[in-house]
This record gives structure tokens, C-alpha cells and sequence, in this order.
């Protein structure tokens, strides 16, 4: 498999790091897209792609009749509220303790190499934590952390602080994407959260962005019985 990125994404790269750079500032105007699809030899439908995922990103904006602007850079409120879980559990007037099982350095599959936007084998942060709720387990979060974002992610101890309460100090947030479903967990999951056999779990898959790219990639698992989600707006 070929380790180059996507030519769309490189564009993406070269125009996010112009504006991490200060080259451009927010109200600067960008290249046009005829300009960066001679400058990439690459036709203007793949800039195109680059551009429009930016201006998504709230990253750009795209003004018709004038061109494309750095945005201001905001935060994006959405439907599910990013809660830490600590806290989440002290508002119930109750106990929380978290169990760290794993904090490494690894490298991108190729299913979590689409989802960041990156190569293959490109190194990625992967921590596992089971959270508890007066003595009992109610989550185990398994998560994947892009280094870009969170250069630090390893030397933190997250048996005082939670990973979410980290990354949303260190990453501010510009977006979420989410999806809940229930399963039977694999095995170790379920021995973590101390579940009988064939008992099903409610899994909340979410991506979070900082900064223009991908932050944080990960999956909550919480026995059925145990745990729901609630909201309102």
C-alpha cells in the first residue's frame, strides 16, 4: 500500500499549517483554488474537496464572489454536551475512581488511519480506562489520540484526571461526530465491567477535532443495565 496521503489531504496539511504558522491570520484571504490547484498539479475538483472540508471544519470561510477567508476560530456547540465522566458522576452526589489498563504509543490500522486522516502505520497514542462509580464500573473508554494534538497524552496520570478532562484543556474542541449502539462486548470489555455473559452494552463511538484535524477517536462502553444517555435542547 502506498504511503502517500490523499492529494486532497496534503492540501488540507499545507493550508493548516500556514494558518498554525501565522502565515495567514484570521480575514486573510487564501489562494484561490485555481492558484493551489496549479501550485499541487492536481485538478481544481480536488482542491475543491480540501477547501469545502475546511470550510466544514470552520476552519476557512468561503465567501462567494470574493474568495476564501481564514476564519475566526469558534467553538461548535452540538447535541450531545462533552461531559467528563468525573464530573458527570459528582453531580450524582457520587464517588468516582478510574483504573488506568493501558497507555501507549502504537501505530494507525488502516480503519483508524481513514478515520484521523493520516497514513498507515503512522503513530497514534492509545489509552484504555475503566471508570467507576462508587467501587462499581460503569465505563470503560477506549481511545486513540492523535500526537499533533496531544504531544503530552503519555507522561499524563490518568488515575487523578480523566483523558477527556486533559484533551478539552489541551485540544479545544471544534466538532464531534457520534454514534450509540448496543452489542454484546468482547470479552475482556465485559470482564472489565464485570458483566455476565450475553448481557449487551450501550457503545458510544465519538470523534472529536481540534485545531483542523482529527484529535481523539474513541469507543464507551457501559453495560445496559448499568447506564443511559439523556439530553435535552
Amino acid at each position: 500500500m502506498s504511503d502517500k496521503l490523499p492529494a486532497y489531504q496534503t492540501i488540507k496539511r499545507h493550508v493548516l499549517s500556514r494558518i498554525q504558522d501565522g502565515t495567514w491570520r484570521e480575514g486573510d484571504a487564501i489562494p484561490t483554488e485555481e492558484a493551489l490547484a496549479r501550485e499541487f498539479g492536481v485538478s481544481r475538483m480536488t482542491v475543491n474537496r480540501a477547501i469545502r472540508e475546511l470550510s466544514d471544519e470552520q476552519i476557512v470561510e468561503r465567501v462567494q464572489g470574493s474568495g476564501t477567508f481564514v476564519a475566526q476560530q469558534k467553538y461548535r456547540a452540538t447535541l450531545v454536551e462533552i461531559r467528563n465522566i468525573a464530573d458527570e458522576i459528582a453531580a450524582r452526589g457520587h464517588r468516582h475512581r478510574s483504573e488506568l489498563q493501558l497507555l501507549e504509543r502504537t501505530r494507525a490500522t488502516e480503519s483508524l488511519a481513514r478515520r484521523f486522516g493520516i497514513r498507515a502505520d503512522d503513530p497514534l497514542f492509545h489509552s484504555v480506562v475503566v471508570h467507576l462509580e462508587n467501587e462499581l464500573p460503569i465505563q470503560v473508554e477506549d481511545r486513540h489520540v492523535n500526537p499533533q494534538v496531544a504531544p503530552d497524552y503519555l507522561s499524563q496520570d490518568f488515575t487523578n484526571q480523566t483523558p477527556n478532562a486533559y484533551l478539552m484543556r489541551v485540544a479545544p474542541l471544534q466538532g464531534v461526530s457520534f454514534e450509540i449502539e448496543a452489542c454484546t462486548p468482547p470479552a475482556s470489555v465485559g470482564e472489565l465491567l464485570q458483566m455476565r455473559s450475553g448481557e449487551p452494552c450501550l457503545v458510544l463511538h465519538r470523534q472529536t477535532h481540534s485545531r483542523g484535524q482529527v484529535a481523539s477517536v474513541a469507543s464507551l462502553w457501559h453495560p445496559a443495565s448499568r447506564y443511559r444517555f439523556a439530553g435535552s435542547f
